[in-house]
């Protein structure tokens, strides 16, 4: 291409400015041999050009997502304890939710010394509703753990009445199950002498509370004695910020306040969890009722005792429920007269609500495995990726974690069949990367494990 085919391309504006002339000298000149080119040569940056046109052309980028680290024992066999002073009802609660007559009730304090252990049935419509549609050979429901762990009393956290022992017990669960007194019954004697549900929140909180503080201040004294050895590598920068860490929940424990209701970041939630601590661990408030006011909705202690959840536990969710309208209604045989003698007292049993909100408290979700064979509702943590969820199911899957192949609940239902799920496009394929939702139907594929 000649320079004046490139100067055309270029434009007409090129041609107003200095063009390229073709200028022979005089023939008369000695000089003369050949035409001279006499030309200004004019740059365009093109890297600048490009530039830009490529910024344009860049995605924006995405914000990236702090993980929340949760207080407490990670994991998704994660366990609840009823927990509560002597005689206010739990050992009849945990017959009443767990169906068995595992636990000891009795009108005298610690009728129950070591704690029993049973596991709850999570009701949920979904597992139902997908238990009805494949009608598969084996049924496998999620469930609770729930401990009945022994009453306490006031000084428990100095030893009195068995105290240690029954904080100890406290300590091995992740959640708690508080029930507090809210009826008046002189057959049924209380350990204080007389129904005060207040202080009777009082009394366990403190005594809680006490114990932390007696856990943290051995803690802090172990880790001293890390620091004292001095240096400045980087173990002891750990251990120093470790140090300082553990002096802050000391004081906050001091000040009268729960380590639960704190605001921690990231780092001081992985010193806190390894602790252990009694209120780190969340709280479901069941307020226990008699039968009578359960059902007419009404009782002279409930105003106090959700004031005093708002002013000392905010956020804690709390439950109204009777205990011996529980016991009593697992005395009929089946669902139907259940449902039955629920309607002819116009209450209902608070137990499914009670079980949904503990599972919430403790962050768990759930996905599901289904087909002819079987349907099973597996048990999680929130936020947990695809190949830990596989892991659920069998640890090999985790470690060998190909994919998962998902679909939502909800459009199964909505859409009736997993072939029109298909063709709606609404099954999906997921990497590693992928956090599974409540509710995810999952298949997993793997392979195989390493001998």
């Amino acid at each position: 291409m000649s320079l004046f085919t490139t100067a055309s391309l270029i434009g007409s504006s090129f041609f107003s400015s200095r063009l390229p002339l073709l200028r022979p000298l005089a023939a008369s000149s000695a000089f003369f041999k050949k035409p001279v080119l006499d030309c200004t040569f004019i740059y365009l940056s093109t890297r600048q050009y490009s530039k830009k046109r490529g910024q344009a052309r860049m995605p924006p980028k995405k914000a990236v997502e702090e993980k929340k680290v949760l207080l407490g024992r990670p994991g998704n066999n994660l366990k609840s304890g009823i927990v509560g002073l002597a005689n206010v009802g739990k050992s009849t609660l945990f017959q009443a939710i767990t169906k068995c007559n595992l636990g000891n009730p009795a009108n005298f304090p610690y009728a129950t010394i070591d704690p029993e252990e049973a596991r709850v049935i999570v009701p949920d419509e979904r597992y139902d509703w997908l238990c009805e549609k494949y009608k598969p050979k084996s049924r496998v429901p999620a469930n609770l753990t729930v401990y009945d762990i022994a009453g306490l009393t006031r000084g428990a956290s100095t030893g009195a009445g068995l105290g240690n022992a029954f904080l100890s017990h406290i300590r091995a669960v992740d959640a708690i199950f508080q029930v507090v007194r809210c009826f008046d019954d002189a057959e049924i004697i209380h350990v204080e002498g007389d129904v005060n549900p207040t202080r009777d929140l009082d009394i366990i909180s403190e005594e809680l509370r006490l114990k932390d503080i007696e856990f943290v201040e051995k803690a802090l004294e172990n880790q001293k004695k890390k620091t004292r050895q001095g240096g400045q590598s980087l173990q002891m920068k750990q251990w120093k910020e470790e140090e300082a860490t553990i002096e802050k929940i000391l004081a906050h424990l001091n000040d009268g306040k729960e380590v639960r209701k704190g605001t921690w970041g990231p780092k001081e939630i992985e010193v806190i969890n390894p602790l252990f601590l009694l209120t780190a661990k969340p709280v479901v408030y069941l307020v226990n009722l008699s039968e009578k006011d359960y059902i007419r909705k009404k009782n002279k202690y409930l105003p106090g005792v959700a004031k005093w959840i708002q002013d000392n536990a905010p956020g804690d969710p709390i439950i109204p429920i009777s205990v011996s309208f529980e016991e009593r209604l697992t005395r009929f045989e089946t669902d139907e007269e259940v449902a039955e003698e629920e309607k002819k007292v116009g209450a209902t049993s608070a137990l499914p609500k009670l079980i949904v909100t503990m599972r919430k408290a403790l962050d768990l979700g759930s996905f599901f495995t289904v087909g002819p064979d079987e349907v099973r509702q597996w048990t999680l943590r929130n936020g947990t990726k695809a190949p830990q969820a596989a892991g659920v199911i069998h640890t090999d899957f985790e470690k060998t974690f190909i994919q998962a192949i998902v679909f939502k609940y909800a459009d199964l239902k909505e859409l009736g069949d997993e072939s029109e799920v298909r063709s709606k496009g609404k099954i999906m394929t997921k990497g590693k990367d992928y956090i599974v939702e409540d509710g995810d139907i999952l298949h997993f594929k793997a392979g195989a494990a390493k001998s």
